[in-house]
């Protein structure tokens, strides 16, 4: 099997996420001012005592006390072009991607992405979809997923999450979007692209939730409409990623992997046997689907 394993942690650490519109080569003072967080004389009297102290600005009007700490650090993130966090953000805590940017386990990701660019998304411009996949539940499909598509928007990619679980979706949670109407929806005539959903914290990132639990889930994504509708997807979205059930509790999986053509597998360290990976993979195989590679979930860093 052409794979890869990266070391992740067991548990998603807590996170809000948000961002503060502004233009990266506007100097902080300025984006503060537009954000209502200073007026003019507010800044002017940092410029002062910034000259007088030899302080950067938002490290003076932090002494000053007309700043704090997170008023500075979403600055700095926006004049980098990166995200900033904010407290009252609905996006869920297990997105690391965005949170702990500097940690070692999104690093792993990083080194994930970097594979799967080089693998599948710059190998063929046709191949832009990825299935995201494992044996069980509870081994970081949903969380692996989330992430990664973070990780992909902040290459200014543009990245389509589709949430294909139709038994137990998670996407709508992670992100704080509507999860009424969605992917299921769409495939039963009954809603259109206006289900995609725009991460406006998260530039470059679209979610497509599951939408409302069918009774017939595998009938639905087995239908040519499903197929029709990834191609579709494909003309507008530089990255899509397809988070799927576990693939021991029904077929979805492999039927979304099929239509995606290709697909990532999640093990869960002192979870996942590596015999189950391989029954997986095989399963895939027949399905026609590409095995762009394995990533452990779970394990320590080394």
């Amino acid at each position: 099997m052409n794979s890869q394993i990266f070391p992740l942690p067991t548990k998603p650490l807590d996170l809000d996420i948000g961002t503060i519109g502004g233009e990266p080569g506007k100097p902080i003072g300025q984006m503060l001012v537009d954000w209502g967080r200073l007026d003019e004389a507010d800044v002017q009297r940092i410029l002062e005592f910034q000259k007088k102290a030899g302080l950067p600005f938002g490290e003076a009007g932090i002494a000053m006390g007309l700043l704090d700490r997170e008023d500075v650090d979403q600055a700095l993130a926006t004049q980098f072009g990166h995200p900033s966090l904010s407290a009252d953000s609905l996006l869920s805590r297990e997105l690391v991607a965005a949170r702990e940017p500097d940690s070692e386990a999104v690093e792993h990701l990083r080194a994930l992405r970097s594979q799967l660019m080089l693998r599948w998304f710059e190998n063929d411009a046709r191949q832009a979809a990825l299935a995201v996949v494992s044996p069980g539940a509870g081994e970081g499909r949903s969380w692996m997923a989330a992430n990664l598509a973070v990780l992909f928007s902040q290459l200014g990619k543009r990245t389509l999450l589709v949430d294909a679980d139709l038994r137990r979706p998670r996407q709508h949670q992670i992100f704080g979007v509507p999860g009424r109407t969605g992917l299921s929806g769409i495939l039963a005539g009954r809603a259109g692209w206006e289900s995609v959903c725009e991460i406006k914290a998260l530039p470059d990132l679209w979610v497509l939730p599951a939408g409302a639990v069918p009774p017939n889930p595998q009938e639905l994504l087995a239908r040519p409409g499903f197929a029709r509708l990834i191609t579709a997807m494909r003309a507008s979205y530089e990255v899509i990623l397809v988070d799927t059930p576990p693939s021991e509790s029904c077929a979805d999986a492999g039927t979304v992997a099929a239509r995606a053509g290709a697909a990532l597998i999640v093990a869960c360290q002192d979870a996942t046997s590596m015999t189950r990976v391989a029954a997986l993979a095989d399963d895939m195989r027949q399905f026609g689907v590409t095995i762009v590679g394995a990533v452990l979930n779970g394990a320590p860093a080394s």
